[in-house]
């Protein structure tokens, strides 16, 4: 049987376009659960941003949940589970930070079909490490038996993996990008790979149109192919933290999941983007355009190809920023600057794309 010419998220089963119309309801629904009164309990931001804050007795609380998403069938088709923690750790705080907040603490949540201390014992392992890098306790958890309803690679094998966590902020700190003008700086920091983010993308490419072993190593890519999309998720908190405690003129800051660099536009302000220099991203995005004939496009859409992190400050801050990040064990790179525009468009010049409105068409 031949394959499609090319894939994009939705064909594999993702439709990014469909969650919009379905968050749209539903985040009208829940915003008149909150006080119409400031004070205790005042949420203080709209939906839309990476967490949200809430007022405690005049303390800002910033609060965030995320799964690991469908990396856990990577983990399963491994059967390696401890560095899987590491990632629901990372989604969580790396959101944390990008409204200001110092990640304090988590819990998290494992559904699994068949209990397996020794799964949930390799999990922990993980979620320990990601927790020690995040400079944050794990309180508590929950773990529920679903035989009916998680599935995995095979059977027995499946599990989810979720997380919320809480930070604090004070309230007049609180960093949204409401002070971003155009002429600022626009930092990257360099991502491990993939992430957790486009994974069932990454599967239906790598294994299923071009058929690809995990344990196989296919080049442009060192080593096995399944240990490359296993690499946990970068976590950014201390140099994040560095930042801010250094007050180095930061007005923004990025976590780069789903969307890419379209997630540059979840700020307070009318801001576009020039991206006029990216580094050479990681091999593991040029295996799955060419194996999957994916458009660069959606390449851009889906990936965060080879930036996992973005920092907005004074230009004049610039080059401080970026030695403050590296200092940390990250490289970073000055990709460009913003801009004011009312249509909060991101210019990916070395690409030849514009993005807008959740995706990327040539420019």
């Amino acid at each position: 049987m031949s394959q499609p010419a090319f894939t994009s998220y939705a064909a594999a089963g993702v439709d990014i376009e469909g969650v919009e119309t379905g968050l749209q309801r539903l985040t009208a629904r829940l915003r008149s659960t909150w006080p119409s009164a400031n004070g205790p309990g005042a949420v203080q931001l709209d939906f839309g941003y990476y967490a949200n804050v809430v007022d405690v007795g005049g303390m800002g609380i910033a609060l965030t949940t995320d799964s690991v998403g469908s990396k856990v069938l990577i983990a399963q088709m491994l059967e390696r589970y401890d560095t899987i923690g590491i990632d629901c750790v990372a989604m969580n705080v790396n959101d944390l930070v990008c409204v200001g907040a110092r990640p304090v603490s988590m819990v998290d949540y494992i559904a699994i079909q068949e209990v397996d201390p020794v799964v949930l014992d390799a999990i922990s392992v993980g979620l320990a490490e990601g927790a020690r890098q995040a400079d944050i306790s794990i309180a508590g958890g929950e773990i529920a038996q679903l035989p009916e309803v998680v599935r995995g690679v095979r059977d027995g094998a499946g599990f989810d993996l979720a997380g919320a966590a809480i930070g604090s902020v004070a309230l007049d700190r609180v960093l949204i990008g409401q002070s971003i003008v155009p002429g600022d700086a626009l930092i990257g920091i360099e991502s491990s790979g993939i992430h957790s983010n486009g994974l069932t993308l990454a599967r239906d490419v790598l294994f299923g149109q071009a058929g690809h072993n995990p344990a196989a190593e296919v080049r442009p890519v060192q080593g096995p192919l399944g240990e490359e999309l296993l690499k946990p998720t970068h976590i950014y908190v201390r140099e994040a933290m560095a930042l801010l405690d250094q007050d180095l003129g930061v007005k923004a800051m990025m976590h780069i999941t789903g969307d890419g660099f379209l997630n540059l536009t979840r700020v307070a302000s009318e801001t576009g983007y020039i991206v006029d220099a990216l580094p050479d991203p990681p091999a593991i995005f040029a295996l799955i355009q060419q194996a999957g004939d994916v458009p660069t496009d959606e390449m851009f859409r889906v990936f965060n190809m080879g930036i996992g992190f973005c920092i907005v400050a004074a230009a004049e801050h610039a080059d401080r920023v970026i030695e403050v990040v590296q200092a940390h064990g990250k490289r970073a790179y000055r990709l460009g600057r913003t801009i004011h525009d009312p249509e909060r468009r991101v210019h990916i010049e070395p690409a030849g794309l514009v993005g807008r409105a959740k995706r990327f068409v040539k420019a």
